[in-house]
């Protein structure tokens, strides 16, 4: 299949994710908090791509949730090309994907976070998962949820969720700490055997946490929580701003790549503490 196509197959995709998303998200709602979008380019002086990230804030379940898509393409700064694949020898590239993370006003209700992308350099390829990280574990919920990422992993190949649950479980490992973002998910990177297949599972990861999210809060919306709920959350938050900030992929790639600050930090929490 031609590259320009497997390109304009992934980004649309992306983007009508991002719709079913925020459609999803003004329902939980009731539309009774509007998102603000957010569009912008990557350079004012020529063509670098963009994007659009929508943020709703302050809503009866949602304290902040950000969608944010972006196509991006241009050339890696030199230092960074040496630590990406395919960009060692020809610096250019061009990547678009979706990154979802959810901050809720319940402390009962987990943070979530997902992302699918697809990055071309001299080679292509999918990446992306999803994690949440609850402030009091819930066992059933952990249970729940798990199970859901192992049916839609078995969907693909019967090895996919072993492999991409430890994956994710080292990833969000927070090494100065000594502990776990959260209750994990799954995590892959580098997929780039076969894109119909590949592009497959990608779709499907991102239909899963359609579901996913929507049955987490539908579950514990209604449920009261207490001042020491709220406490517990403000400094799980702090750990996950910490994650953010110190490892994530995708907050270092975006930097580096001159993407937009605000998109890139709309996964920080709004409110975090620190003992």
């Amino acid at each position: 299949m031609n590259l320009e196509i497997k390109k304009n197959l992934a980004s649309n995709w992306f983007k009508t994710l991002q719709e079913a998303f925020c459609e999803d998200i003004n329902k939980l709602e009731k539309n009774k908090v509007k998102f603000k979008s957010n569009i912008w380019k990557r350079n004012a002086k020529k063509d670098g791509g963009g994007g659009e990230y929508k943020i709703l804030q302050n809503g009866k379940i949602f304290e902040k949730v950000g969608v944010n898509f972006s196509t991006v393409y241009g050339k890696f700064p030199k230092q960074f090309q040496k630590n990406i694949l395919g960009a060692h020898k020809d610096p250019r590239f061009w990547a678009s994907g979706i990154s979802v993370v959810m901050h809720m006003k319940n402390p009962l209700i987990p943070a979530m976070h997902f992302n699918t992308r697809y990055i071309c350099t001299t080679q292509d390829w999918f990446g992306g998962g999803m994690d949440v990280t609850p402030s009091k574990i819930d066992l059933n919920e952990r249970r729940e949820f798990h199970k859901a990422l192992k049916n839609m992993c078995n969907r693909h190949n019967k090895k996919y969720y072993a492999k991409y649950r430890k994956w994710c479980d080292e990833y969000f490992y927070l090494p100065h700490r000594k502990e776990s973002r959260g209750i994990g998910g799954i995590f892959f990177d580098y997929k780039k055997n076969n894109f119909e297949k590949d592009f497959k599972f990608v779709r499907d990861v991102g239909i899963t946490f359609q579901l996913i999210f929507q049955k987490i809060i539908r579950k514990k919306m209604k449920k009261k929580w207490t001042t020491k709920d709220k406490e517990m959350q403000y400094i799980k938050r702090g750990r996950y701003a910490e994650f953010n900030l110190l490892y994530d992929r995708g907050t270092k790639f975006g930097l580096q790549t001159s993407g937009n600050v605000e998109g890139i930090l709309m996964s920080l929490p709004p409110l975090a503490k620190w003992k």
